[in-house]
């Protein structure tokens, strides 16, 4: 079997997200994308990982007892940079996908910026994982 590596399963070039972009933004490239991870990047460099559940836990309940307007002021205010989780895990493109995998579970984590000479190239998911699981299964049959 073929020693699988990050490059040939990863999204290249991902939708990524600066610091200072609102949630509401955040929240209508993911879902106008279908994708549930951003990679934050300012000046160039990675500096944190948003994920849908975050911008889901920043979000008001329902039981709130603030008003609408409150709502949406306190909501205003709050910038990716706010929720996001700085310095994220990574992983390079030339690690396998049994090293990808292993850092997820190990770090309990659904998805890797995958990061080249300082510079984001890529994401490696889950998703990306069990693709080339039933790539590789459909192949041997």
């Amino acid at each position: 079997m073929k020693v699988q590596k990050v490059r040939d399963w990863m999204t290249a070039n991902p939708i990524t997200i600066a610091p200072k972009t609102s949630l509401g933004q955040a929240n209508r490239l993911m879902k106008e994308n279908h994708i549930r991870r951003l990679p934050v990047i300012d000046h160039g460099q990675l500096v944190g990982i948003v994920t849908l559940g975050d911008l889901r836990e920043a979000s008001p309940s329902d039981a709130t007892s603030l008003s609408i307007f409150e709502i949406h002021y306190l909501l205003a205010k709050l910038t990716i940079e706010d929720i996001m989780t700085a310095d994220p895990v990574t992983v390079a493109p030339d690690a396998t996908i049994y090293e990808a995998a292993q850092i997820m579970l190990q770090n309990k984590i659904a998805g890797l910026p995958v990061v080249e000479q300082g510079q984001v190239v890529g994401i490696i998911t889950e998703s990306d994982i069990f693709r080339m699981v039933v790539q590789e299964g459909r192949d041997q049959s």
